[in-house]
């Protein structure tokens, strides 16, 4: 019925077009001319004072708001409509009592369809997402294209519209999100992180005020992984603008160089000489001090400067690895996180062969420590093909965090990787908790069957250290060996260790 009617409404506002405009004045001679051919006297009487008539009231009309501009992609309305309908809901029920909801998804996933296969798949797979939307709702929400990615479902009032309600209704939209899509025979899949705002919990009491706190919402959803759904709060909406202020804060940052990589100490359990450092992110705040990376790395993504940062960790750790060369201090292999952003990057591993070459650095002395999520939640092709490229170059591949993500031994297979850092949380008490040896050993019987080097994360004391070495750990890193430092003091760090190492028995591992 609604379709009806919008049809009718279009053909009006065409039929008001023409006879608003100067043109539409060649039709009243034609007109009175036709009439007169067809009835005569009479009929050209009627048409001279009918045509006038018709003329001016078709003038009068203006373009029905029903009718708003839609997006060229997924011919879905733009958000307007969804804050227009939203405007509307709240008027009609009165006032804020929850049954009214503003809900922003954004599809995760779409720039990599459009990196592999093009813009129009991108664009395709909108469009089906639009569609499965719509069809995952009642006939009376409304359904918009929002920025970027992004969709945006005006719920219209609910018998029952509470948390528990809404919570259902995103889980619902997250099943239709997550189904496959077919791209030419090519399945592809995509996820969906939602954030909404119920009508009772917004700022203000319009639709714009809900759409904006629903993108919040969404915001902070897509900070806690692929998948979650947040709903908007007060306490939200503080910790947004407080991120806003980091990010600002963040530009100016990489700007000035106030971030930069502090160096912590990796340790072979079969000698306890140095096998590496890692390079870590610091952030040396004017005004809270040093800021650790798990406090601002979430912001440098959503910021876009991931790319820079990971350049500037690159070129620093490899001046560090030639200062320590020109000191006469035997540091095998530094080892620098790149994002799954950096990794994606097509000309990636031939930037990394030119940093190499420019610092006059083998290869084999740069660990590429990549985070296990990254292989497993984006097993694309150009990642696949990057690590590849950078391990045939002779790099070292490290699967950093190994255990807390979903890698298959098929993955761990699929790419070239040199060794697995075994997270903290297996780490922790191996000493004493026999639960945590058993998990800690058969990693490490699975990686001595892989040919795989082996390093534990969160060492924090000796009895640690020694009961990783006898159940076979290649090396070991953590605060009972040193704390990240800046470089100024790894030097006299290195001195002092080697200087104390004859001193210390040699912990050989256990074979048996």
């Amino acid at each position: 019925m609604n379709a009806v009617k919008s049809k009718a409404r279009s053909a009006l506002w065409r039929i008001s077009r023409l006879f608003g405009l100067p043109q539409g004045l060649a039709f009243l001679p034609a007109c009175t001319l036709a009439a007169y051919w067809a009835g005569g006297e009479a009929a050209l009487l009627f048409a001279s004072l009918i045509v006038p008539l018709l003329y001016s009231a078709f003038g009068q009309i203006t373009p029905p708001e029903e009718l708003p501009a839609r997006d060229t992609a997924t011919g879905l309305p733009l958000r307007k409509a969804a804050q227009v309908q939203l405007d509307g809901a709240l008027a009609q029920q009165g006032g804020p009592h929850g049954r009214v909801a503003a809900l922003v998804i954004a599809v995760e996933g779409v720039a990599d369809v459009a990196q592999r296969l093009g813009l129009p798949a991108g664009d395709d797979v909108l469009e089906k997402t639009g569609q499965r939307l719509c069809s995952a709702l009642r006939d009376s929400d409304l359904v918009v294209r929002a920025e970027g990615d992004c969709f945006a479902v005006a719920l219209s009032p609910m018998a029952r519209g509470d948390l528990e309600t809404v919570l259902q209704i995103c889980a619902r939209l997250q099943e239709a999100v997550r189904e496959p899509i077919s791209l030419d025979a090519t399945a592809v899949y995509v996820s969906a992180a939602i954030g909404f705002c119920l009508a009772e919990r917004s700022p203000a009491q319009n639709g714009d005020a809900m759409l904006k706190s629903a993108e919040t919402a969404m915001l902070e959803a897509r900070a806690h992984g692929p998948g979650a759904i947040r709903a908007f709060s007060a306490d939200m909406q503080v910790a947004a603008k407080s991120r806003s202020d980091m990010i600002d804060d963040l530009a100016v940052a990489l700007e000035k160089r106030q971030i930069q990589p502090w160096f912590q100490p990796q340790l072979s359990t079969d000698t306890g000489q140095i096998c590496g450092f890692e390079a870590l992110a610091r952030w040396q705040h004017p005004r809270r001090g040093v800021v650790p990376p798990g406090a601002f790395l979430s912001a440098i993504e959503q910021a876009g400067l991931a790319r820079q940062l990971g350049e500037e960790m690159l070129v620093q750790a490899l001046s560090a690895l030639r200062a320590w060369d020109a000191a006469g201090l035997e540091v095998p292999t530094i080892g620098v996180n790149f994002s799954g952003h950096e990794l994606r990057d097509p000309h990636f591993a031939d930037h990394i062969h030119w940093e190499l070459d420019r610092f006059g650095l083998a290869p084999e002395r740069l660990a590429v420590e990549i985070l296990e999520t990254v292989v497993c939640n984006r097993p694309d092709d150009m990642i696949v093909r990057n690590i590849a490229a950078l391990a045939e170059l002779g790099c070292r591949i490290d699967l950093d965090d190994f255990g807390t993500g979903q890698t298959s031994i098929v993955s761990i297979r699929r790419f070239p990787v040199s060794r697995l850092k075994i997270d903290r949380s297996f780490v922790t008490n191996v000493d004493n908790d026999r639960d945590q040896q058993d998990m800690v050993a058969a990693i490490l019987t699975m990686s001595e069957r892989l040919g795989l080097e082996t390093l534990a994360e969160g060492v924090e004391t000796p009895s640690e250290h020694a009961m990783l070495a006898q159940l076979g750990c290649t090396a070991v890193q953590g605060f009972g060996i040193a704390h990240p430092m800046p470089f100024d003091d790894t030097i006299e760090w290195i001195t002092r260790h080697n200087e104390k190492l004859a001193h210390y028995p040699v912990i050989r591992r256990h074979m048996g």
